[in-house]
């Protein structure tokens, strides 16, 4: 129990318990001891534009949304492209590399530095860019670690209100307070966030080294498909099939399909579907993988929810060393691997979930994400809005027999970027928790427990 005397209340005049939690009052005390400046003393914070936005498929610009932030370095996954004319009205929120964006509603606080293979990007109401020039007086990488460690990530959920959706106004970013430690302090902080971000794109380039050995392997890699301007099919096959689309009688999906089901497999006889159904209970809380949590490099996150408030589309278990691909929208690359630390985790029903059974689950997972054999999933979808296919069309796929030295060759590139994806969020991790000990202890705590990371991390003989 905590007592709060009258003085102690602040500005803000509130009485509630929850904002008053010992956590709290024990982080303000240990923040006191440090000379602090606030996010607006030294940067500059705005929102994205408010209301529609104009899309354009062929723009290079996307709107980077709150899902955009999720795991400290900013993504272009699922955002859309928007016409230029909307960033060039809205140069305020326009993304820099070193810049940071923080979600303020809605699931409020997700915090990601802005890095090059993001832009060019704007934001939408709902996040907050935070700019500013003298980023060798504060570093970027410092303020992103701070921000998600447990003094920001409290003190962001603390100062958010709302009653049927959390909110954080700008006015509260930019009333967060800094701690200002030495530059030594920050620029070892700062080098771990950056060491994790080499990691994460050597995972990039393993999971494209892994696409390539299987667009060799299939005769794809420098396809170049038959365009006719025109071509014919019978009305038979046009029955057959169902569908008058020109798009889907195309030589080239012709050739592919040829290429594709020499061995007359299919992903279904390769890996059955996985129907085991979620059931909520009336307490406790589940960890749910919907699909704007696919990443582009094969992974999933996922968001703890309570059982009491599971969203409808919750409906499949997973298992470790599932693979799931979503439904809608498959010719985005929607696929993912599940790890070992997400077995029984619950995923929304526009997956598929397929258990590998005579093909290694990085192989599956590479094919699917395969560009030509999305464009034969997207071929299948149907509706406008969210064109999706079937599961009955999907395990219907074609997919040849891989020989063993490619799979092995695949599978060894996909573990690699595991591996380095892994390695990535230890050293996160550990920055994030050198700013707690620092603000806790002191920096010299702080600095040797950076020191220590490689020999901590290091895989026990």
């Amino acid at each position: 129990m905590a007592v709060i005397w009258k003085s102690a209340i602040n500005e803000e005049l509130r009485y509630e318990a929850e904002f008053y939690r010992q956590r709290y009052l024990h982080e303000d005390m240990a923040l006191s001891h440090w000379p602090t400046q606030t996010i607006g003393e030294f940067a500059y914070v705005t929102d994205g534009p408010h209301g529609y936005h104009i899309v354009d498929e062929l723009s290079p610009i996307v709107m980077l949304t709150a899902k955009n932030a999720k795991d400290w370095f900013s993504e272009r996954d699922g955002a859309d492209p928007i016409a230029g004319s909307v960033d060039i009205k809205n140069k305020r929120s326009s993304l820099e590399a070193g810049d940071i964006i923080l979600s303020t509603r809605g699931t409020v606080g997700m915090c990601a530095l802005v890095i090059e293979e993001s832009l060019p990007a704007n934001i939408d109401q709902d996040v907050a860019r935070i700019t500013w020039p003298d980023k060798q007086h504060l570093l970027p990488e410092f303020v992103v670690a701070y921000l998600n460690s447990t003094f920001g990530q409290d003190r962001i959920t603390r100062y958010a209100s709302g009653m049927v959706q959390q909110g954080l106004s700008l006015e509260k970013v930019r009333e967060i307070p800094l701690p200002l430690l030495s530059p030594e302090t920050q620029a070892a902080i700062a080098e771990t966030v950056r060491a994790a971000l080499r990691m994460r794109r050597q995972a990039v380039k393993n999971i494209h080294e892994s696409e390539q050995t299987l667009l060799r392997a299939l005769g794809l890699e420098n396809w170049q498909p038959p365009e006719p301007l025109t071509y014919t099919r019978s009305s038979r096959d046009a029955f057959a099939a169902g569908r008058l689309d020109a798009e889907y009688f195309a030589p080239r999906v012709l050739e592919l399909l040829h290429r594709l089901n020499t061995d007359h497999l299919t992903v279904g006889d390769m890996a059955p579907a996985r129907h085991e159904r979620f059931l909520p209970d009336q307490t406790g809380n589940f960890d749910y993988i919907e699909i704007s949590d696919i990443r582009t490099n094969g992974t999933a996150i996922s968001e703890t929810i309570p059982h009491v408030e599971a969203p409808s589309r919750a409906t499949w278990h997973v298992k470790a060393g599932d693979v799931i691909t979503s439904m809608v929208r498959p010719i985005r690359r929607l696929s993912a691997l599940i790890a070992p630390e997400q077995n029984g985790f619950v995923c929304s029903s526009g997956f598929v979930v397929l258990q590998p059974k005579a093909v290694p689950a990085e192989v599956l997972l590479t094919y699917l994400r395969l560009p030509p054999v999305c464009e034969l999933m997207n071929l299948h979808t149907s509706a406008s809005l969210y064109p999706a296919i079937s599961e009955t069309d999907l395990l219907a796929l074609p997919i040849p027999h891989i020989d063993s030295e490619v799979q092995s060759l695949v599978v060894e590139s996909v573990r690699a970027a595991q591996s380095s994806r892994r390695r990535a969020a230890q050293l996160l991790n550990a920055a994030q928790r050198a700013v707690e000990i620092v603000i806790e202890t002191d920096e010299a705590t702080a600095l040797a427990f950076l020191n220590t990371i490689d020999e901590r991390n290091s895989p026990s003989p």
